[in-house]
């Protein structure tokens, strides 16, 4: 039964946000799909409870490279590469803001995290310049599966399956599976078990 029930409410959370995809499939073509999804997913953050966790499912698996079918995207989350990926039964927390991230099976994300498109999303070398006008690099950063982000983390850079980083790390060099890592920046403090 609880079954039939989740698939009745995911199958009504794709017809909520059929006008928010079509929206999207407009704006992507005339913005791009990153400026699209920025936009979109801003509006979809502002729904409260499983309510919006269904809205926001439903609409990311149709536009993002993928999102597991029993992944949770809390409130005030922001996606801004439409090449993200969220692995099944993943948490993702409240007020997190997501790049060209691929997150795995089983991840929790606390609550505002931050992961970027790696360490060089914009340019900085010359300095006569905005770095604004400055072409950056994104690169895909991967959480592996079972990992688990504290509150606050900004994570530049891989982080190995079964991991821990501490709340309010910074992750600028990847991190190994199965360590507890913590710090500005984060470094191993020691492996998990």
């Amino acid at each position: 039964m609880r079954e039939f029930l989740k698939s009745t409410a995911r199958g009504a959370a794709l017809i909520a946000v059929l006008p928010a995809l079509l929206s999207y499939a407009i704006r992507a073509s005339m913005l791009g799909p990153n400026r699209a999804l920025e936009g979109s997913t801003q509006a979809l953050s502002l729904v409260p409870g499983l309510l919006g966790q269904y809205l926001r499912r439903a609409f990311l698996a149709r536009t993002i490279a993928g999102c597991g079918p029993d992944s949770v995207i809390g409130f005030g989350t922001i996606f801004s590469q439409a090449g993200a990926r969220i692995g099944d039964r993943a948490y993702v927390g409240p007020g997190c803001f997501l790049g060209l991230v691929d997150i795995g099976e089983d991840v929790l994300i606390a609550s505002g995290v931050h992961i970027t498109s790696g360490r060089h999303t914009h340019g900085t070398a010359d300095p006569s310049q905005p770095m604004r006008e400055q072409e950056g690099q994104r690169t895909r950063v991967t959480i592996g599966a079972g990992a688990w982000i504290g509150s606050t983390a900004v994570v530049m850079a891989d982080v190995g399956a079964n991991s821990v980083v501490g709340a309010g790390a910074v992750v600028t060099e990847p991190i190994p599976p199965s360590v507890i890592a913590a710090g500005v920046p984060a470094r191993v403090i020691r492996p998990r078990g």
